[in-house]
């Protein structure tokens, strides 16, 4: 018998044998290619010691649970609307929240803009495992490894600021490999879906049910976690973007909103930051576990000194990693809450992924 491969079974091939079986090829609505990178399901128990031996959030989907989750190699481009993973581009930027998202799900069924559960797992897992990445954090190269340099896709005044997808080295990945996801540390900061705050209030999604339907303002169908970002210091009303002292703490409610004007008209104004692995929790206040499984809380002290940026004020939807600046405070457990779904600057884009239904 004769087999006739088509252009697209051999490129599938041609990835699948480079990675042993590791990445794939997958192709939307518009026939064209994505390459990705399969997660197996892992437990709870596996990344964090002493979790239970129950699958981590983003392997469970609409209560079903799934055996594997794909990841974007590479940070997205845009093409004809729909997004795509694809090595040596210019990652798309200049992208708002709403148009991340929608870009993922024009691609088609299971298609969906990552999440923070999957980014979490990411996290976690290369935490637990010794291999969590460095990247572009540094003006094209990572600053704890400046021999370490990715190949220039913009400039940043006389100095190189994004770089092209996948152009760094090995250790740029999630697990260290050529096989891994690329560019989780850096380049440009990524939107996530299934977390948002409402006034310092943390909601996030069940689980990885990324069809949760999202709205400005609203968290109808997401679970209320119950926690607030709060402040370790009272806020102001000064109207420039400041921080306003003090740390964030996780607490049961908000007493110290960082901005005491009309919020809904000023969103840019006071906020506070500190080291994720220092977040800490109001006095008597007990962390739920939930919030360490999403990367929202640390584990413990050691989270590689990556940043957490906060404004408990207004709705504030997340971009994870840090960006080409950042230097020491980005990583794979950054986490930026400061800004509104409108921003679409040049430092932020997004990655797609896909679950099977």
């Amino acid at each position: 018998m004769t087999f006739i491969l088509s252009v697209k079974d051999t490129y599938r091939q041609a990835v699948e044998a480079a990675t042993d079986g590791k990445n794939t090829v997958m192709y939307d609505v518009n026939g064209n290619p994505s390459i990705m990178v399969c997660i197996p399901r892992f437990n709870l128990s596996d990344v964090i010691t002493g979790a239970p031996n129950t699958p981590h959030p983003a392997f469970i989907v609409n209560g079903v649970v799934k055996s594997e989750i794909w990841i974007s190699k590479f940070q997205n481009i845009v093409q004809d609307n729909l997004a795509y993973s694809l090595p040596g581009q210019d990652p798309k930027t200049y992208v708002n929240y709403d148009q991340a998202k929608q870009y993922c799900v024009n691609k088609g069924t299971g298609w969906h803009l990552m999440t923070n559960a999957e980014w979490a797992a990411l996290a976690l897992w290369g935490k637990k495992n010794g291999t969590m990445p460095r990247g572009n954090n540094q003006w094209g190269s990572d600053v704890s490894a400046p021999y370490e340099r990715g190949r220039e896709a913009s400039k940043d005044g006389d100095r190189t600021g994004r770089i092209l997808t996948g152009s760094g080295p090995a250790s740029w990945s999630h697990d260290g490999t050529n096989a891994g996801v690329f560019d989780l540390n850096g380049n440009v900061w990524e939107w996530v879906d299934g977390l948002k705050l409402l006034d310092g209030k943390i909601y996030v999604h069940q689980d990885n049910n990324f069809s949760t339907a999202e709205s400005a303002g609203k968290a109808d169908g997401w679970v209320d976690t119950g926690v607030y970002f709060d402040n370790s210091t009272a806020g102001d009303a000064t109207t420039t973007d400041h921080d306003v002292g003090g740390e964030p703490i996780l607490s049961d409610s908000r007493s110290n909103p960082m901005y005491t004007g009309n919020a809904s008209s000023n969103p840019y104004y006071g906020n506070s930051y500190t080291a994720f692995e220092t977040l800490a929790a109001k006095s008597g206040f007990t962390v739920p576990d939930l919030l360490k499984y999403l990367a929202i809380a640390p584990v413990d002290a050691n989270h590689g000194g990556d940043r957490l940026w906060v404004r408990n004020y207004g709705e504030r939807l997340p971009f994870r990693g840090g960006a080409w600046y950042n230097g020491s405070d980005a990583g794979v457990f950054s986490l930026d809450l400061n800004n509104t779904r409108s921003g679409a600057p040049s430092h932020i884009g997004f990655r797609s992924a896909y679950v099977a239904p």
